[in-house]
Formats: C-alpha cells, sequence, structure tokens
C-alpha cells in the first residue's frame, strides 16, 4: 500500500491530525516529484520515530543542534518513498543504536510542521514546511548510544513524561510530545 493510500486510511486522533491528514493527503496528490526531497523549498516529506523502551516506560531523544532542544529522531525522505525504512535509518544514524524495530508497520502520527530559517552545514535554508510521518519503534535502553555530531549533541533515554519536559520547545512538548505519549498508552503491555 503506497503511503497515500496509508494515510488515507489512517485514523486521526485528534482535530490537528484530522486538518493536517487532509493537507498531507492534497501534498501527496498534488506535490509533485520533488515533495519527497529538499529541492521542494515549501515543503518536503519527512519522517519521524517516537522510539520507546519494549515497557513503553522509557523514550529516547537527541539534543537537536540546529533547534537547541531535546526532540525525538528523524529527518528526511531525500527520495526514500517508504517513511517507516526511512525513520529506522534516521534512528540508526542519529543514535548510533543497530537493534530497532517497529512496534507497528502502521502510521503512528502525523503532522505538518513548521521550520524556521536556518543555517545547515554552512548554508542558509529558508522557513518550509515538513509534512511528517511519524512511526512507533521499539529499542532496548541497554543498546549503547553514541551522539552524531553534525546533527545533535547528546542521545539518552527519558522516562516518558520527562521526554516531554525536557523539550525547550513549547509546540512541539504541547502538540505533539505530549500527543504521542497519550497515543502510547493504548500500546502499553503489549509487544511484538
Amino acid at each position: 500500500m503506497n503511503l497515500y493510500e496509508q494515510v488515507k486510511k489512517y485514523k486521526p486522533f485528534n482535530e490537528q491530525e484530522e486538518i493536517d491528514q487532509k493537507r498531507i493527503l492534497e501534498f501527496l496528490e498534488n506535490g509533485g516529484e520533488d515533495i519527497w526531497t529538499r529541492e521542494n523549498e515549501t515543503a518536503h516529506m519527512t519522517a519521524s520515530a517516537w522510539v520507546v523502551s519494549p515497557d513503553r516506560t522509557q523514550v529516547l531523544m537527541a539534543y537537536h543542534n540546529i533547534y537547541d532542544s531535546w526532540s525525538w529522531l528523524g529527518g528526511h525522505a531525500d527520495g526514500e518513498k517508504d517513511l517507516l525504512k526511512t525513520a529506522m535509518k534516521e534512528v540508526r544514524e542519529e543514535a548510533g543504536i543497530r537493534n530497532v524495530r517497529p512496534v507497528s508497520e502502521d502510521i503512528y502520527s502525523l503532522e505538518i510542521l513548521t521550520v524556521d530559517g536556518h543555517v545547515k552545514k554552512g548554508k542558509y535554508v529558508g522557513s518550509h514546511l515538513h509534512v511528517n510521518i511519524t512511526y512507533l519503534l521499539e529499542a532496548d535502553p541497554k543498546e549503547t548510544v553514541s551522539e552524531k555530531p553534525d546533527e545533535n549533541s547528546g542521545v539518552s533515554w527519558f522516562e516518558k513524561d520527562a521526554a516531554v519536559a525536557a523539550s525547550s520547545e513549547p509546540w512541539f512538548r504541547e502538540h505533539v510530545y505530549s500527543k504521542l505519549n497519550q497515543k502510547l498508552e493504548m500500546y502499553i503491555g503489549q509487544k511484538n
């Protein structure tokens, strides 16, 4: 099933997801092939991961250099149309862990995120949107983690509520990370 069909089938959790679902479907329908790359300067596809411990009590976060905040893991599709694959690749790269697996292959959450203009690798990147799909992944907190210095300056496990509190971005704390933890309640005690 392609991403358009997956997003269409997805049951929104709240009003934000309901509104963003419609817009994401429009982007997928009308955004053209460059929506999958950074060539689209207005919006591009991204994948994020809410990485949890097997008992669902901890969340893996990275200290994001650009946003100067503890954040979830994820990144740009960069042409890859399997966003679960992208999310898993990003977790491996950003946190240095190898053993990460999906709790489910279904979409966990979706968001359209604003990104302010910033400098990355010495080049200015204009403000744009991330058309984002989030997946729930699982990893073992005992596995060694490592930083990716060009992107983050720390990787750590947090108790799930502390993960939300660790973010210095109010909108993410209130509208994204809190939502992800609320949804996590449906998975407490559940294992693949």
